[in-house]
């Protein structure tokens, strides 16, 4: 933290709120990977005229779409029908981790964590793992049963979901939002479903000091075991692109490796998401396209590629096409966050990010 500025660090933040919310509103109307494949995402893509893809997906056409439905939200998730953010759990998990650092501070429990989901936020607003974990915990259950018991969905996704925060918060130290990324996840996951979202922690926090993407992809790797299986495939993805593999060919032979982990597994959207992070170069809109092109759970992938791009460039240098349409609002299930303005959240991760101690 005490390499940037307090205006770079408010400015690259805001940054990462604005990209984690544009990227999953890109990613939404698409997310059903068992459906919406990299193949049939561009066929829909040049059916409305839209690659390269530059901007939020376009509208279905009024006839000629047969194959190509979209999610039921997708009127308020398309370009030129966006009016602020619609709610979605990839949101609503950030800010209520926010929540949890602003009432309990960086020593909190993951059973402060529970507590934190049955105040604040629906039963019904939660999906596979994070619903378990919920319904044990009403059942009595303390962590780590709340992640093992009766519980299909421990290496999902859903910890990773959860984790940008914690990088947020930890502005070039992988290493602590690692750790508290970890003591979140734990209570609905474990195995390489944890490692998700420590990786992704510390991929956000070295994103605010590193000199790239690769750079911060090689940082987050260390803070998890090597020998498993997400490390060993994000190291497979960079290995491939390092090598000039095309992109296409790099996401075809991922999915041979990882596809039989099914469409919402921690792993292979490990992959996808790390393809988009290293092939858009840098670019926040190239990034957000190739990372929600590359299918699978496509707006938590394109949330997570939208924070560390955003955090990378700063809101400043965000695209007005993604931060305009968002109107600075958010929708969420969260209690007492319904429509609160992004600036306000990421003012909020600023004075937790510049806390000592």
């Amino acid at each position: 933290m005490g390499l940037l500025k307090h205006s770079e660090l408010a400015d690259r933040i805001l940054g990462g709120w604005t990209g984690r919310i544009a990227g999953n509103m890109l990613g939404k109307p698409v997310e059903c990977g068992e459906h919406w494949t990299p193949e049939r995402i561009d066929a829909y893509l040049r059916l409305t005229g839209a690659l390269p893809l530059t901007d939020y997906l376009p509208a279905p056409p009024a006839a000629g779409a047969d194959g190509f439905e979209l999610r039921p939200e997708w009127p308020q998730c398309v370009r030129g029908r966006i009016n602020g953010s619609c709610r979605d759990d990839d949101i609503d998990y950030s800010i209520l981790g926010l929540h949890l650092l602003e009432t309990r501070g960086f020593s909190f429990t993951t059973e402060q964590v529970g507590e934190q989901w049955l105040l604040r936020l629906p039963y019904l607003r939660t999906y596979t793992a994070e619903r378990v974990a919920y319904r044990n915990l009403t059942n009595g259950l303390k962590p780590p049963l709340t992640a093992t018991y009766d519980n299909p969905y421990q290496e999902w996704i859903g910890a990773l979901i959860r984790a940008d925060v914690y990088g947020w918060t930890s502005p070039g130290d992988p290493r602590r939002a690692a750790a508290l990324a970890r003591r979140d996840a734990v209570l609905s996951h474990t195995g390489n479903g944890v490692y998700g979202a420590m990786w992704a922690a510390a991929l956000v926090a070295a994103a605010f000091t590193a000199p790239d993407t690769r750079t911060a992809l090689a940082t987050a790797l260390e803070r998890i075991p090597a020998s498993a299986r997400l490390a060993r495939t994000v190291r497979h993805t960079m290995a491939l692109h390092e090598a000039g593999v095309e992109w296409a060919e790099t996401l075809t032979e991922l999915a041979g490796q990882t596809g039989g982990l099914g469409w919402i597994h921690v792993v292979p959207n490990a992959a996808v998401l790390t393809a988009g992070l290293l092939y858009g170069e840098g670019d926040f809109s190239r990034t957000l396209a190739l990372t929600v092109r590359g299918g699978l759970d496509t707006d938590s992938n394109g949330a997570t590629a939208g924070s560390v791009a955003g955090v990378l460039c700063g809101a400043a240098a965000i695209p007005p096409q993604w931060s305009g349409p968002l109107r600075d609002r958010v929708r969420s299930a969260v209690t007492g966050f319904d429509r609160v303005r992004i600036s306000e959240l990421a003012d909020r991760t600023v004075r937790l990010a510049t806390l000592t101690g």
